[in-house]
């Protein structure tokens, strides 16, 4: 008996310290936190062993775990149609909410889930629920496109995806099928989806027969540069739940099919540094020390090194494409954009990419909303029901939708 209750002191122990991270007061639910954060580890350690022993790609391994807890058919309710189907060979799910009185055409908005452009789905729980109460809060056509994830993929199939399944939804056929106004669609996305957002959004402001269509695009936590892994969200959150600037470096290198020897060069910003020429002329456009407020700066100083390792940028030019890093267009394709909405959160390494972006677009003259949570974390918004339910969650998502709700 007292063996028994040495070994389960000793496993409540182990199990303590393996959740318990370090984290700010200001955190929403930090505890709750804790927990998700500690399972989310542990899935992507399991899935890091079956990479190991050659079962599987470990991000393969990772969204089959996601997914198989979290999958939901497509089942409409009372206020809401809810289908599968493919827009010119993107899988879609489609979410019709009830038109409102007297006005027989209704918005829509198309919209990218996350998950660092490997993991996730339109059709788990999180982004249905999500999706599902936009259609229901705001009357509207949801269309929630399921684009094809890294490893089947790479960059820029991600964003060929959503721009095809778009673009088919844009054609005056399909849109009165919905019965959706077509001066009243909006774009948006969440992290990896807010990416894929921005870059759709500046491509579609560059075509004249598309500049147009797109009333609005509303941005959430997204990752929009992979040029300066140190700004001061980066530094502030370096290990903050749910996506450590390691993790999120890892991601980036997935995107682009490169190598993990270069993650560690890249945290330092090796791949940036002043000898590298291709980066010169990008550096000024998101130079944080004059985009970012000092409340934001406050005592973190640029990492700017002066001899790099230029063969990433070599290897991996997409590091400066602006498809893959919305922050650093143009100001000539940022002046076409549309009415913007930006949602970031201070315990997230993306915060900065989120507000840099809201200056440049000022910069450019286009409307931008930006919607600060000093108790936010990255991907919060999603985490709205038991067992993952945060009282930030909720808030966030009912922010963003009345904004939708004010300007769509």
């Amino acid at each position: 008996m007292r063996s028994s209750c040495v070994l389960l002191t000793a496993l409540v122990a182990l199990a303590a310290y393996y959740v318990y991270i370090p984290l700010p007061s200001s955190v929403s639910d930090p505890w709750k936190l804790m927990l998700l954060d500690a399972t989310f580890r542990g899935a992507q350690q399991v899935s890091n062993l079956i990479h190991y022993l050659g079962l599987s790609h470990h991000l393969i391994a990772l969204n089959f775990i996601i997914i198989s807890f979290g999958k939901k058919s497509a089942w409409s309710s009372a206020h809401v149609k809810v289908t599968d189907t493919d827009f010119d060979g993107v899988e879609v799910r489609v979410f019709e909410g009830s038109p409102k009185p007297g006005e027989p055409l209704r918005r829509s908005v198309v919209y990218i889930h996350g998950g660092g452009w490997a993991l996730a789905s339109a059709k788990i729980r999180y982004y249905d629920e999500l999706c599902a109460a936009m259609a229901e809060e705001l009357n509207a056509v949801i269309v929630s496109i399921e684009y094809r994830l890294v490893p089947r993929v790479y960059f820029p199939e991600q964003i060929h995806d959503v721009v095809r399944a778009t673009k088919y939804f844009l054609h005056p056929e399909v849109l009165e099928k919905y019965k959706v106004d077509p001066g009243r669609i909006g774009i948006s996305g969440d992290s990896a989806g807010g990416n894929l957002a921005a870059a759709l959004g500046q491509e579609f402001s560059q075509d004249a027969n598309l500049r147009n269509k797109l009333k609005l695009q509303a941005l959430i936590y997204p990752v929009l540069q992979a040029l300066d892994f140190n700004t001061p969200s980066y530094q502030q959150n370096v290990n903050t739940p749910i996506l450590p600037r390691y993790v999120m470096v890892k991601y980036w290198v997935d995107y682009f099919k490169g190598s993990y020897d270069f993650v560690q060069a890249m945290i330092i910003n090796n791949h940036t540094s002043l000898e590298v020429e291709e980066a010169a002329s990008l550096r000024a456009r998101l130079n944080w020390t004059s985009l970012l407020p000092a409340s934001i700066t406050k005592n973190y100083k640029p990492v700017v090194q002066t001899t790099g390792n230029a063969r990433i940028v070599r290897e991996i030019p997409q590091l400066l494409d602006a498809r893959s890093s919305p922050l650093i267009a143009d100001q000539e394709v940022l002046q076409h954009l549309p009415k913007t909405y930006i949602l970031t959160c201070e315990h997230d390494v993306l915060r900065d990419d989120g507000i840099m972006y809201a200056k440049r677009l000022e910069s450019a003259d286009v409307e931008v909303t930006l919607d600060h949570f000093e108790d936010g974390f990255h991907g919060c918004m999603i985490f709205t029901s038991w067992p993952t339910n945060f009282s930030v969650g909720m808030r966030t998502r009912n922010s963003y939708i009345k904004w939708l709700d004010q300007n769509l």
